[in-house]
């Protein structure tokens, strides 16, 4: 199948969002609403797609995910490759998105208040039930707001995306790639349309992420 960058990059952030949805809201609920010894190595992990350099952690999940790694096992198994096709480009955003999506979801997960979780559980209500009806029915601006600055996030990653899933017109490049190389091929014009698409898409989403959050996106 053969991808425009725009459509390519929509689909991958999508897919990318999704699955930080899902990580990070786990992850989120174990830091704020466990006690499980070594929460800091949990939290640690999942930062660094946020402080490694992006050819690092690239490094990383092409070594890991490549054919000297799990590469052939997923090929075996599921039919596709990871690195070097879109797949890669998913994995490489979610990685990307995770720690921003962790981190304000973890923030709405603390301010629900103790007393509701209180009567919930002398209610009856198991811990499944008081996550579902107690925990996202409070926090859900905060679990919608982590989403889309992971969208956004995943829209805009370049460098884990170029080591994972490279820059293959048609099959990974997302408009990031493109972008740079419209640049490298002093194509100003092409340039200035994706950077003005880019920007407006961002505006519009951070705007929206910032008032579900009540006005202050926190990533610390």
């Amino acid at each position: 199948m053969t991808w425009t960058p725009l459509g390519l990059s929509i689909w991958v952030a999508s897919c990318a969002c999704f699955l930080a949805i899902i990580v990070g809201t786990a992850i989120a609920w174990v830091l704020v609403k466990t006690r499980i010894r070594f929460k800091w190595l949990l939290e640690g992990v999942t930062m660094l797609g946020l402080v490694l350099p992006p050819t690092v952690m690239g490094y990383y999940v092409l070594t890991f995910l490549g054919r000297q790694g799990l590469g052939p096992l997923v090929e075996k198994v599921f039919g596709f490759s990871i690195v070097f096709a879109w797949p890669g480009a998913v994995v490489a955003s979610t990685i990307a998105a995770l720690p921003l999506v962790m981190q304000l979801v973890r923030n709405s997960l603390a301010n629900v208040s103790q007393d509701f979780e209180d009567a919930a559980r002398v209610d009856g209500c198991s811990n499944w039930q008081l996550f579902w009806q107690i925990n996202l029915r409070i926090a859900w601006r905060g679990v919608v707001a982590g989403g889309l600055l992971g969208f956004l996030r995943a829209m805009g990653e370049f460098g884990i995306t170029l080591m994972v899933a490279g820059n293959i017109p048609g099959r990974t490049q997302t408009m990031s790639m493109a972008l740079y190389d419209a640049v490298q091929a002093n194509a100003l014009t092409r340039a200035n349309q994706m950077v003005i698409l880019l920007t407006m898409v961002t505006f519009a989403g951070l705007f929206i992420a910032l008032r579900l959050s009540g006005g202050e996106v926190r990533t610390a």
